[in-house]
């Protein structure tokens, strides 16, 4: 003979460590109400910030130097003349645009892919290798982050003119190299990034300081290093006060000097009827950074998941 059984019921107690009582999820409830409520408005106006700028400049674009001044600035012109705008741009003066634009992407690549190379370099060795003197330079990296780049320009520009470099290419180059940053970045970086176990591992095989850095470290080390490159690829290709005193010739200068010079003869006293070129001109700028933000925050991305996956 088999005696039924009910089912036990939960006591109080148990209901309560289970989850939270009906009263308490009330009082906390609203409280988390306002504050998503004042998060949604705050990344909205942060959202407007960021997009309404940018806006402005495609809509701008696509209208005829009239129309720049006589529609709304959020608004379509009369006319969409958005390819002739950029036939414009990109014949006005011989193709001066294209000249600019090149001298640019020879600082970014040069200038820009230097310096993560040094910074990648640099901050690894000072993370994973013990010398004299080690912790002065961590004083001067810092020290060298402290101090603001046009506090600098001046002092380099005197530098370059005695040694002759001034209004050619290396001198916005040279100080491109150096980015105490991005060291400095690695660096942190580093020093949990790679075992120090792998490296005396792949020492006992065999392998060379330098196999051991291109082989092992530089995959550990491939967020940091996009990440740095990020930072140097946008401060080069903004570079704009050093190639200012820097160069004088227009044929060396880049895209956001040139510009410059295209809106003051716009706007001065001899207005020249220009400023759909600026405006087309600006719109085309910002296209490549769009681009290769995009393009590497994908490898960032890959490379920070990348260390989560048990292998």
């Amino acid at each position: 003979m088999t005696t039924a059984t009910t089912p036990a019921r939960p006591s109080a107690s148990t209901g309560r460590r289970a989850g939270r009582s009906p009263r308490s999820f009330a009082r906390t409830s609203p409280t988390r109400s306002r504050r998503s409520v004042v998060l949604s408005i705050v990344m909205g106006l942060y959202l407007l910030y960021t997009i309404v700028p940018l806006l402005w400049l495609v809509l701008n674009a696509t209208k005829t130097q009239d129309d720049l001044f006589t529609t709304f600035g959020l608004g379509f012109g009369n006319s969409f003349a958005l390819f002739d705008n950029i036939a414009q741009t990109l014949t006005y003066r011989d193709g001066i645009f294209l000249r600019w634009l090149g001298n640019t992407l020879l600082y970014v690549v040069v200038g820009a892919g230097g310096a993560t190379i040094l910074a990648t370099m640099a901050g690894y060795g000072l993370a994973k290798y013990n010398f004299r003197g080690r912790k002065a330079v961590f004083a001067v990296v810092l020290g060298a982050i402290a101090v603001p780049g046009t506090a600098l320009a001046v002092p380099t520009f005197l530098l370059f003119s005695q040694m002759g470099l001034t209004n050619t290419p290396w001198a916005i180059i040279i100080p491109s190299l150096i980015s105490p940053f991005g060291l400095y970045l690695v660096w942190v970086y580093a020093t949990d990034a790679i075992p120090t176990e792998l490296l005396e591992a792949a020492r006992m095989d065999g392998a060379s300081e330098l196999r051991t850095f291109f082989t092992i470290s530089v995959r550990l080390l491939a967020p940091g290093i996009v990440t740095v490159l990020l930072f140097a690829v946008v401060a080069t290709w903004n570079n704009y006060f050093l190639p200012l005193i820097m160069l004088s010739d227009p044929a060396w200068y880049p895209l956001t000097v040139g510009l410059n010079q295209w809106n003051a003869q716009a706007t001065g006293v001899a207005a020249q009827p220009i400023y759909n070129l600026v405006i087309t001109g600006s719109l085309l700028s910002i296209i490549p950074i769009v681009v290769a933000f995009l393009v590497l925050q994908r490898y960032w991305q890959s490379g920070l998941s990348a260390g989560s996956v048990k292998q």
